[in-house]
């Protein structure tokens, strides 16, 4: 080999080097490390307690540790939505979100603040659980149903504190809504989530709180709070002597859902291996079981499917904070 061929195979060394990088990269089996799955709440709410068993099944599943990492604060989970959203979108990290994703950009919007993340910002993965959410009350509350606590509102404006789990989460937004509906003005005393609030009610610093049946149920079972309603269009087969808040307030019906995103730009074929192992984890009796005794309904879907239900609930949301506007205090 003379000189000149000597200097042209140097010059290519280190592309054919990066070409076998990538080749060796690409072929990486995913996944290749720990993943980590981000609630942006504190352990005890809903979405915490959804994440948790989701985790297990996809740590068997995909053979790698999947590591719950609470990460609240900034209101309704925006820090740990927008922590999610920066992430490598490698696959690695993944974010247990809920109904507030579409809610709180368009809250940052109205009120002339830095939006901390946008929902284009996430792929969907799949929908986890749908969920109804209960009007719940202390157990020593005077109120025995809910027209009950309507008739005592309207004689005390602004006097019954309400807990939820941050402004422009979505127990904030449906309380709001019921208020509105109902016709009665509360008192909003937010947390930094749907944990510390039911654990601020069972303590009497809040009266009345919206929250996700599957974090409530056992507490109702227990004694230590009343149901007084569902928001759901009908009465849930966990707590089916709870009636509708539409039972009382006609036309009111509100859901949350809890489900996987990653980063976008994650590879379409890391997005359809989790798919398939939410699924997997999804259809697994005692996983169905265990949701089921929480009250929680077990969904699983396409990420195309899941992302419909976003875009929906990113334009209802909307609609609902442009209406609401400084009314959500």
């Amino acid at each position: 080999m003379n000189r000149r061929e000597l200097l042209k195979a140097a010059a290519a060394l280190p592309v054919a080097q990066a070409a076998l990088s990538h080749a060796a990269f690409a072929q990486t089996p995913y996944p290749s490390r720990n993943v980590t799955m981000i609630v942006p709440f504190p352990p005890g709410g809903q979405a915490d307690l959804a994440a948790r068993p989701v985790a297990l099944a996809l740590e068997r599943i995909l053979g790698k540790p999947v590591i719950v990492d609470n990460r609240a604060g900034g209101g309704g989970g925006s820090v740990g939505n927008a922590a999610a959203a920066r992430a490598e979108p490698d696959g690695h990290t993944l974010l247990m979100t809920l109904s507030s994703l579409a809610v709180l950009p368009e809250a940052d919007r109205l009120f002339d603040r830095p939006v901390a993340y946008e929902v284009s910002q996430f792929a969907p993965v799949a929908r986890v659980l749908a969920d109804p959410t209960l009007l719940a009350v202390p157990a020593s509350a005077p109120w025995k149903t809910l027209q009950e606590f309507v008739d005592d509102a309207k004689k005390r404006p602004g006097q019954i504190p309400y807990g939820s789990s941050g402004p422009y989460g979505t127990l904030h937004v449906a309380m709001e809504m019921f208020a509105a509906s109902a016709g009665i003005k509360l008192l909003h005393v937010p947390f930094r989530g749907a944990g510390p609030a039911l654990t601020a009610m069972i303590a009497g610093q809040v009266h009345v709180l919206f929250d996700n049946l599957p974090s409530s149920i056992e507490h109702v079972k227990a004694g230590n709070l009343r149901g007084l309603a569902v928001t759901t269009a009908e009465r849930s087969p966990a707590l089916p002597d709870v009636p509708t808040v539409a039972e009382t307030v006609p036309g009111y019906e509100a859901s949350a859902w809890f489900g996987i995103g990653a980063p976008k730009g994650t590879p379409p074929e890391v997005i359809d291996r989790l798919n398939k192992a939410v699924n997997e984890a999804l259809n697994d009796k005692a996983m169905v079981q265990r949701l089921a005794d929480l009250g929680g309904t077990p969904m699983g879907g396409t990420p195309a499917e899941f992302g419909k239900i976003i875009a929906d609930e990113t334009e209802k949301w909307r609609k609902v904070v442009e209406f609401s506007g400084a009314k959500l205090d």
